[in-house]
């Protein structure tokens, strides 16, 4: 298919770094592509960033049939534009597709369309260290229809936000609070896709931690509540004894795929990794036996994140004396090194545009 392109008449001015923050703003071009079964994906085109005009009926409004990713571009030293690991993203798009009866797009075509869309805001793609174009690919259904069914018509699009630090304080530890009494997925539900039910199931209790001064949500397994899952936003790490552990993908754990760069670097570094079940108390034993030297989590919005608190009930746990940890900090400066272009990564990795 070729991609339409229309350009925008008026271009929005460069937003200053220090006024980026994460997923305000957004750049003047957008992607987007219908469904039907009659023609299958069609019409592609880059376009002015626009609402998009939705019937109240819509199904996506009523039965939450839609799926997203999340990657970055990042703005190289020597001037290049690097997209980090991105078929991995349409891989697991199309996953998401498939758990949810969403048409699935065709990764080469949706990852050619991108780089298209960023050669057009290629001005946009911010400079600083530190910094990013993140990139929504989303699915929504469009059918306007009021019953429970896979929708016949869907609308794919493409966002573009220029970021800083998903969080506040950077690279810097975080909070996080275990809750017991809210469950976000279980095994046999759609908790290890990216779709946006997922994240509606977890706002009470990130609302619950943010009031209690945390930033995060730490879930637990939804049927004993008694297993670590994962953070709202990241996959989780723990370094107990000199081993990093990080809990399996048990079908209700979003496969993160920072979650799996860092296991590739792990075992590159002859760290001993164990990827299984982790009890809440298995974490408090080893915290109290001195063991627990290091927390962190994964993602592509904050890449990688220290932990220097975790409540429980009545129970803190001061990792690290609240500072980020040697092994935490090798893993952020190696990945980001990476993505910015300072050092080769393992083939495949890293895309120019």
């Amino acid at each position: 298919m070729e991609v339409k392109i229309k350009k925008a008449e008026t271009i929005k001015p460069v937003i200053e770094t220090d006024k980026l923050g994460f997923g305000q703003h957004f750049t003047d071009h957008m992607f987007n592509m219908d469904y039907n079964h009659q023609k299958g994906w069609h019409n592609p085109r880059i376009e002015p960033y626009a609402p998009i005009i939705a019937d109240p009926a819509m199904m996506v409004f009523h039965y939450a049939q839609a799926v997203f990713e999340g990657l970055k571009a990042f703005y190289s030293k020597s001037g290049d534009i690097l997209l980090f690991r991105p078929k991995d993203n349409f891989k697991r798009l199309n996953d998401s597709c498939r758990a949810i009866c969403i048409p699935q797009v065709d990764e080469e075509f949706a990852l050619k369309a991108l780089k298209q869309l960023i050669e057009i805001e290629k001005d946009k793609v911010p400079q600083a260290d530190g910094t990013a174009l993140y990139i929504r690919p989303t699915i929504v259904a469009t059918d306007a229809y009021l019953g429970v069914k896979p929708s016949d018509t869907y609308r794919y699009f493409v966002i573009l936000s220029p970021v800083g630090a998903y969080y506040a304080a950077g690279f810097n530890p975080i909070k996080i609070w275990i809750t017991k009494n809210h469950v976000r997925a279980i095994k046999g539900g759609i908790g290890c896709y990216k779709a946006a039910a997922n994240y509606a199931a977890s706002l009470y209790a990130g609302k619950e931690a943010a009031a209690k001064g945390y930033a995060q949500v730490l879930w637990l397994d939804g049927e004993k509540r008694k297993y670590i899952e994962e953070v709202g936003a990241m996959n989780i790490f723990f370094v107990i004894d000199n081993q990093l552990i990080t809990p399996e993908l048990s079908g209700s754990i979003l496969p993160g795929i920072t979650r799996k760069s860092v296991i590739r670097l792990a075992k590159e570094w002859d760290i001993k990794v164990s990827e299984r079940q982790i009890s809440v108390e298995e974490l408090i034993e080893a915290y109290d036996a001195g063991k627990l030297q290091e927390a962190f989590g994964s993602g592509t919005a904050a890449v990688i994140s220290p932990v220097g608190e975790i409540g429980y009930d009545d129970k803190v746990l001061n990792i690290n004396n609240g500072k980020v940890g040697e092994m935490t900090a090798k893993f952020y400066k190696r990945l980001t090194d990476i993505q910015y272009g300072r050092a080769e990564g393992p083939d495949g990795w890293v895309e120019k545009i």
